[in-house]
């Protein structure tokens, strides 16, 4: 799947100038917006600001942190990006309705 979102508004956010890691940016966009499509339970919706903002957060947070074993502590996913997404989850509670 294509990213869905621009490669130039990730450049934006990381204020990137080159063309050098274009292909690793729409890379990255790919995988957040599936990542964000496996955690709300609902396919991304392309054109929602708070999902875009999330993609954009997630994408460039794995782009400056490519590595996953380093001396600092790293998360797997930056602490904005599920508060933007809370309200977009899918409650699961067990219940099954007849």
């Amino acid at each position: 799947m294509a990213a869905l979102t621009p490669v130039a508004l990730l450049k934006s956010q990381l204020n990137l100038e080159h063309d050098l890691d274009d292909t690793l940016l729409a890379h990255k966009l790919d995988a957040a917006e599936i990542w964000i499509g496996n955690y709300t339970g609902s396919p991304f919706a392309p054109g929602e600001a708070v999902l875009t903002e999330a993609a954009l957060q997630l994408a460039a947070y794995w782009y400056e942190q490519r590595e996953s074993a380093s001396d600092v502590t790293l998360r797997p996913v930056p602490f904005g990006v599920h508060d933007l997404l809370a309200s977009y989850r899918e409650a699961v509670t067990g219940h099954v309705e007849d």
